[in-house]
């Protein structure tokens, strides 16, 4: 007890304003310093003015758990905000493509690109959700692209195909002649 008063002495005699780490080891031998404990020690940190300790490996864990909880609604928050803006994005292509089939009646029967809701997609189209503002602009060039081809004179339907991929969407136009397109995104592009 003697030698662990002298220690503590000596610490707080260089020490006078610095904190006093209590460290301890898996095979329980406590050591007292004026630096931080190594990470596989047990960190107490006392301190000198108010006589006052406090468990550092406890504080970190509490640290680390509230930065992991902050991070994590930081990342729900994120990706509510993208999937709003998809949304938004969607929307407005679906409007684009409703005001063409309002204003082209006769090249465009009224379900010819019925607007995808996010909510509700078919389950092709929730394949590839995070494209679905694309997927009503390529569903509008499609359509367009087939009426321009002079083989096509009213759209029935145009639709994301089944043979789409990933890296590339294909979609098929139906025209009121019975004729049948194809595009894939990259023709689209052109």
């Amino acid at each position: 007890m003697r030698i662990t008063l002298l220690i503590l002495g000596s610490l707080f005699s260089t020490c006078t304003f610095a904190g006093i780490y209590k460290c301890t080891d898996i095979s329980g031998k406590t050591d007292y310093q004026s630096k931080p404990c190594d990470p596989q020690h047990k960190t107490v940190q006392i301190n000198v003015k108010t006589g006052s300790s406090a468990e550092l490996d406890e504080e970190k864990q509490k640290q680390d758990l509230a930065k992991k909880e902050q991070d994590e609604n930081l990342e729900k928050e994120q990706k509510l905000k993208k999937q709003a803006q998809l949304k938004q994005d969607a929307t407005s292509e679906s409007a684009k493509n409703q005001f063409l089939i309002k204003n082209n009646p006769e090249r465009f029967s009224a379900f010819s690109i019925p607007p995808y809701v996010l909510d509700q997609l078919p389950d092709l189209v929730k394949e590839y959700q995070t494209r679905l503002p694309d997927i009503e602009r390529l569903r509008r060039q499609a359509a367009e692209k087939a009426l321009a081809s002079g083989q096509c004179t009213r759209v029935e339907a145009s639709e994301l195909h089944g043979k789409s991929t990933k890296p590339a969407l294909v979609f098929s136009v139906s025209c009121s002649s019975g004729k049948s397109f194809y595009f894939t995104e990259q023709e689209l592009a052109k």
